[in-house]
């Protein structure tokens, strides 16, 4: 069944698909990867390094940006692995409110410099019973790892220009199980960026 027949099934996508309605009337469970990059992150503390990097206040307003569209568009993850770094610790805690109290979160050290090849084989490992996941990470393995997985979606020429701080790439994944992911399984169904939420 391809991607297009998934969301045939879910009308509209947003409000079943992600969530976390785990069946579509074929038998096939439906999967969903959510990517979302950090805010924007501090450089005035040059003494720092690079893990311990706060949010600006811009980039906290950001996530709360986000945090209120998924909300709004019922985007609810089962479970969040997030990077270790305090920039992507902060967006976390910026979109906890949107979260279901039975969302299970894991900080995952890797997350913070694994590459697209790397973040796919860590979503290959995700338990069967999750049928949603959400990666809150970096720029560019974030990026990259999306584009490896969509074959197809509208606002894909988008997202290959650019990712920026705050971006949520939500990806219909079109695979029997989490360990049978691959390149090109999935569809770009939504992408948005803090900016465009005024």
């Amino acid at each position: 069944m391809n991607v297009l027949l998934l969301r045939a099934c879910y009308a509209p996508w947003v409000v079943t698909l992600l969530d976390g309605d785990p069946h579509c009337g074929h038998g096939q469970g439906v999967r969903t990867v959510i990517l979302l990059r950090h805010g924007k992150s501090s450089w005035s503390d040059r003494t720092l390094a690079d893990l311990d990097r706060p949010l600006t206040p811009r980039g906290k307003r950001a996530s709360k940006r986000i945090a209120k569209y998924m909300r709004r568009n019922r985007i609810r993850p089962a479970l969040i692995l997030c990077s270790t770094s305090l920039r992507t610790r902060q967006t976390l805690e910026a979109i906890e409110p949107s979260l279901d109290q039975g969302c299970s979160v894991e900080l995952v050290p890797e997350l913070y410099a694994a590459s697209e090849r790397e973040l796919l084989e860590r979503l290959q490992a995700v338990p069967g019973s999750a049928s949603s996941v959400m990666l809150i990470g970096h720029n560019p393995s974030l990026q990259q790892l999306a584009l490896l997985l969509a074959s197809q979606g509208t606002d894909l020429t988008k997202l290959g220009e650019k990712f920026p701080t705050g971006a949520l790439a939500t990806l219909a994944v079109d695979s029997e199980s989490w360990v049978a992911l691959k390149p090109g399984d999935a569809e770009l169904v939504d992408y948005v960026v803090p900016r465009d939420l005024g």
